[in-house]
């Protein structure tokens, strides 16, 4: 709880394109770090743009490696819409308060705690275990993971698997029956990052006269035909497993291994009976394309001579060629796109040891746990570090109440996160992370 605090008041805003200041936060994760005996570098990849990395040494050097990560940057946070300011880390009726609570300096400071722990009682994990706390993840982990990935490799050397933020938390729904479910989603999947950028070129002139080159219409029309456009369902197999997992769980009884089960055809129906969890799964049975950006013009009266457009695109695996030709035939010859920012879509095995691991130990503190591995529908830094060949799960373990929905809480205002689920938290990492004795 202290930690989660003391990392909430060290205000690191990313309002991204470079502007972020990461530099109090990764000197404060050094220092707790240094204290647990261990030797952490703080990397800066620019002028307060730091990160920081560390290695804790495991009972079997012969075990491959694991990395934990997490970012230390935060997005924008306005106080006039809080009801406390959201860098004060306040600790109010069993809650810490502010911007990070849960995105994701409580697991920063939860990773923390730990390693201080296992220093004071002279444990340690049976594999070893790099630690990276990060620059720049709510941007385009320029600054951060990419730059680490790329010119810090071996500070990675013998890692196999990661885990990092958006997995391992409750999620409350309810059974066919009525009765209560809480499920645990694990990231074992990214959709790819598309930020598209679209312009078009016409010819300038005065807003009163006839203009059948207006840059300004071409644009639009390219980005209203984008936004309404249906993506096919795509089912990859981590959703088809989130799909079961979540159907079982919720005894809604169908499955995508049912005999004449349809994707095309039968997906949406089956999202639509899970009730209270269909978000879990809904966005990642297809990639999307949101127009988020419109820029044209300078005068009400004058036609301009360019206009652009920005899209935030998102790919399934398999689907990137697909994608690509989609969005030739939305444009047209009449606008131009690109990518601004890319990344590739991301698939880990959920039938692999370490996703049991995780399980087990979410389920040792919560017995009545259903455990679902999902694909998240944005990004991570699990996307730099595969560039390394490292698999990445999303296991940021927290209990929370029914009454804290957890996606909003994400960039939402009054970001905040109960004591009690960074302390179960703890307990599960320990249980995980130490593996066997």
């Amino acid at each position: 709880m202290r930690f989660t605090s003391e990392l909430i008041r060290l205000d690191t805003t990313n309002r991204g394109g470079g502007d972020g200041w990461e530099r109090p936060a990764a000197e404060y994760a050094a220092e707790r770090l240094a204290e647990a005996g261990l030797q952490p570098q703080v990397l800066e990849s620019a002028p307060g743009r730091a990160n920081v990395v560390a290695r804790v040494a495991g009972a079997d050097p012969s075990a491959p490696a694991l990395l934990v990560h997490g970012h230390l940057d935060v997005v924008p946070a306005d106080p006039a819409r809080w009801s406390r300011p959201p860098f004060s880390g306040e600790v109010d009726g069993g809650l810490v308060w502010g911007r990070g609570a849960v995105d994701m300096k409580g697991t920063d400071a939860m990773v923390l705690a730990l390693v201080r722990h296992w220093a004071r009682t002279g444990r340690r994990p049976r594999r070893d275990l790099v630690l990276a706390f990060t620059a720049d993840e709510e941007d385009s982990a320029a600054y951060g993971a990419e730059w680490l990935a790329r010119e810090h490799p071996g500070l990675f050397e013998g890692c196999t698997e990661a885990v990092g933020e958006s997995g391992g938390h409750t999620v409350h729904a309810t059974a066919a029956d009525g009765t209560p479910v809480r499920l645990y989603p694990v990231g074992a999947g990214e959709r790819g990052t598309a930020w598209l950028r679209l312009r078009a070129e016409g010819t300038a002139g005065h807003g009163s006269k006839t203009n059948r080159d207006n840059a300004v219409s071409a644009v639009a029309a390219a980005a209203a035909r984008i936004g309404a456009h249906e993506w096919p369902v795509r089912l990859t197999p981590v959703t088809r497993a989130a799909l079961d997992g979540v159907a079982a769980a919720t005894g809604v009884g169908a499955s995508t291994a049912d005999p004449g089960f349809d994707p095309a055809r039968d997906t949406d129906a089956l999202v639509d009976s899970l009730g209270d969890a269909a978000e879990l799964v809904r966005p990642t049975v297809r990639c999307s394309s949101a127009p988020t950006v419109l820029e044209a013009g300078y005068k009400v009266n004058v036609i301009p001579d360019r206009a652009e457009a920005g899209i935030d695109g998102r790919v399934l695996p398999g689907a990137e060629e697909e994608f690509a030709a989609t969005l030739d035939a939305l444009t047209g010859d009449r606008v131009q796109w690109r990518y601004q920012h890319r990344s590739r879509p991301l698939q880990s095995p959920v039938d692999a040891p370490v996703f049991a691991a995780m399980r087990e130990a979410l389920q040792e503190f919560d017995p009545g746990a259903h455990v679902v591995p999902v694909c998240l529908t944005g990004g991570t830094d699990a996307k730099q570090f595969a560039d390394l060949g490292i698999r990445g799960y999303g296991f940021s373990p927290l209990r929370l109440p029914p009454e804290l929905d957890h996606g909003a809480l994400f960039h939402g205002v009054d970001e905040r996160v109960p004591v009690d689920g960074l302390r179960f938290g703890v307990r599960v990492l320990d249980r995980f992370l130490r593996g066997e004795d």
